[in-house]
């Protein structure tokens, strides 16, 4: 059995794949999921697992160089974005915000979706991969 915090194998599976650029979104129960794009579907009910739940089990195993979220976060869910923005080092991890729609389109280039039974609005977050060596 694994020691590390990340129990689900399909997301482990999926960073264990991931090569430097390529990316993993977590999403909340609401983003449209692009047809072509993986889909691990967490949601249980409104609220579980939470998005921030979800996106600290990833970290735990993903190298993140670059974080890219929907600019309306920052007035539609602030505090969602200080909490995110808490578990990156904005001096090694890059942060970039675009609008919802480009977002939307973006996360079909995601070598898998994660959604999770979030509801607040834009708690949606898009992770690249980047490199430990």
């Amino acid at each position: 059995m694994k020691k590390s915090i990340l129990l689900n194998s399909e997301i482990s599976y999926e960073i264990a794949k991931l090569g430097h650029t390529q990316t993993v979104t977590i999403g909340d129960a609401g983003l449209p999921i692009p047809g072509n794009t993986k889909r691990i579907d967490l949601a249980v009910t409104k609220g579980i697992p939470s998005f921030l739940q979800v996106l600290d089990a990833v970290l735990s195993e993903m190298k993140v160089e670059k974080v890219i979220l929907a600019e309306e976060i920052n007035k539609k869910a602030p505090g969602l974005r200080a909490e995110i923005t808490r578990r990156f080092n904005l001096s090694e991890t890059e942060l970039e915000f675009v609008p919802h729609e480009l977002f939307k389109e973006l996360t079909s280039k995601s070598e898998a979706i994660i959604r999770t039974g979030e509801t607040t609005p834009y708690a949606n977050i898009i992770l690249t991969s980047g490199v430990t060596f």
